[in-house]
């Protein structure tokens, strides 16, 4: 079982957080809120009538899934989630999330060291380095007390930004961190690249604009960081208006600042 952590964060307030895994229903339902919160009411993902009126993220995984907790002290709040599918939940019903968005055939061979990452998210008022932190901290953890070897899931770019933006955030970060041929996967339904916009909007006549810089969302660019691959091009989720990325992290490619600081060690 994953021990309670604390951090402090470096804010005027200096509020302090803890991090575990839920052990009621009710705290995963305070995880579905503040996905709603973050996911429909602030990114505009398309809400099912159910969703709506519960005013909760719920899907089919939720039930297979473990979820981590990140809580203000004070205030008792959550304030950032990851659902965690470990490979048993995932052979037991037949497939990982991510297998509804990319084809992982190529991975056959890891499954059953792999656990699932997604739903992360971020209260707005607490996207700090100390939430983050806690929640990879707490994912560490986990992955170490359980012996799996590896983390994938689906890292979103949403299309808020353009769809240029999304290109070219792929671009820059697949430059460096592609995964080697045999651990690529391939998307189920494409983000179409070479256009710049997904197919429900390609005969627009809008003429994008190719950002000068991409704006690589703070997760995305937290993985490359920590050393994982970028499994290949992105899915489009139409739902939840968003180009996904499939990221797969070797706990063994773990950079050896954070391993040391997340495990105590250099893991090997």
């Amino acid at each position: 079982m994953l021990e309670r952590q604390s951090a402090v964060a470096t804010t005027r307030r200096r509020p302090t957080y803890e991090v575990a895994v839920a052990r009621t229903q009710a705290e995963v339902e305070e995880a579905q809120r503040l996905r709603y919160q973050v996911f429909f009411e602030e990114m505009g993902a398309q809400a099912a009538a159910r969703i709506v009126a519960t005013e909760r993220d719920v899907d089919q995984y939720d039930t297979d899934c473990e979820h981590l907790l990140v809580r203000e002290s004070e205030s008792g709040m959550v304030v950032g989630c990851y659902r965690i599918m470990r490979p048993e939940a995932a052979l037991r019903r037949g497939a990982f999330y991510s297998d509804s968005e990319f084809d992982l055939s190529r991975l056959a061979n890891i499954r059953s060291t792999t656990a699932e990452v997604g739903r992360a998210c971020i209260h707005p008022d607490f996207r700090n380095g100390a939430t983050i932190m806690l929640l990879w901290s707490g994912l560490a953890r986990f992955m170490v007390e359980n012996g799996y070897e590896y983390v994938i899931g689906c890292a979103s770019i949403p299309l808020a930004d353009g769809h240029d933006n999304a290109r070219a955030v792929y671009e820059s970060v697949a430059a460096t961190n592609l995964a080697p041929a045999e651990y690529r996967v391939f998307p189920r339904v494409p983000y179409p690249l070479e256009t710049s916009q997904p197919a429900s909007v390609v005969l627009s006549n809008v003429t994008p604009i190719r950002p000068a810089k991409p704006h690589i969302p703070a997760l995305i660019k937290g993985y490359v960081r920590l050393g994982a691959w970028i499994g290949g091009a992105p899915a489009w989720d139409a739902d939840f208006n968003t180009a996904d990325l499939f990221v797969l992290l070797p706990i063994k490619r773990m950079s050896g600042a954070y391993a040391r600081h997340f495990l105590g060690t250099d893991y090997a």
